[in-house]
């Protein structure tokens, strides 16, 4: 059998205070590679970032007991790593990393601290790109995902969570929102496919977490723009695309092979000063307790929804302007 010689790229970044969350992706990348035939075409890059501009540590660990717990999760992977005191966010991540791959590669992939990768990812990326690559070189894919709050999702939703209840706060229940999947968990749902169920739309409809991306829609200029510099990179992602090209770029929704997202995950925020004593599996209400993130949110959320218009391009300086 001949084998394929499509190449790819995965990127995460890391925050110091996910320290916790971070060694199960790393499980399910480091299983994803090594069922793949050509892993020498695989290219994977971290980045850790150390810096306290935002959050400050408490005193239950240290940064280097953070780092070294970081290099260690990195020494059986052939991997781009760096650790760094800047203040990078998401979407600083997110531009570099389309930027420094998209000719080195032919698929981008855009990883997640608190995500789960199917086994099957490099091999179905593979098989996919090579069946597209010449009639459709720009494009974008996305895994089957769970549970999500509204049905908007529904096209995105692996077939086993589809019809099953929305209970808001429903932690028991592997098909809920809030639930935290395992990684047998999720090899258990992808294990019994047998035959690829491949979708393809124009009415795009994606996240941040596991987006692929056909290099060729990078280099013909689409990313993230520096107007959004810290949330809303997927929607400033979207509108940048559909700004240029309109529904001309197909997505491929691989409909029947689950990513994990377990965007809920009580260890997505630990040793962060101020935050032990807040109650509660919604990790969310704790970096709602900052003043800076709603106001942060909110500009980036104006920036990403206004890059073609004639208004204001907010930046850290106004959320930090008193």
């Amino acid at each position: 059998m001949n084998r394929l010689k499509n190449t790819f790229a995965i990127g995460c970044l890391v925050q110091w205070y996910e320290i916790e969350l971070v060694d199960e992706y790393v499980e399910s990348l480091r299983e994803s590679i090594n069922q793949f035939d050509n892993k020498d075409n695989i290219f994977v890059d971290f980045t850790l970032t150390t810096n306290q501009d935002l959050e400050k540590i408490d005193s239950n660990i240290t940064m280097t007991e953070i780092k070294d717990r970081f290099s260690n999760m990195m020494k059986d992977l052939t991997i781009n790593y760096r650790v760094t005191d800047e203040l990078v966010t998401i979407a600083d991540y997110r531009r570099k990393f389309n930027d420094d791959y998209c000719e080195m590669v032919d698929v981008l992939m855009w990883g997640e601290t608190d995500s789960l990768i199917p086994t099957q990812t490099f091999q179905i990326l593979d098989g996919l790109h090579e069946q597209v690559k010449e009639n459709t070189p720009k494009y974008i894919s996305f895994f089957a995902t769970c549970k999500m709050w509204d049905d908007s999702w529904k096209p995105l939703e692996h077939p086993d969570f589809t019809d099953k209840p929305f209970v808001d706060g429903d932690t028991d229940n592997w098909w809920s929102l809030r639930y935290n999947m395992t990684l047998d968990e999720m090899n258990k749902i992808n294990n019994k496919v047998e035959e690829l169920d491949i979708r393809v739309t124009d009415s795009y409809k994606f996240n941040g977490c596991g987006l692929v991306i056909s290099s060729d829609l990078i280099k013909s200029g689409i990313n993230i723009p520096r107007s959004v510099f810290f949330i809303h990179e997927d929607t400033a992602f979207l509108n940048s695309m559909t700004k240029m090209f309109g529904n001309s770029i197909p997505q491929y929704i691989i409909k029947n092979i689950l990513l994990v997202h377990n965007r809920k995950h009580p260890q997505k925020r630990n040793y962060i000063e101020g935050e032990g004593g807040i109650e509660g599996r919604d990790v969310g209400a704790k970096r709602l307790t900052h003043d800076w993130y709603m106001k942060a949110n909110k500009m980036c959320e104006h920036n990403a929804y206004n890059m073609f218009n004639q208004s204001k391009t907010y930046t850290w300086k106004d959320v930090f302007d008193v």
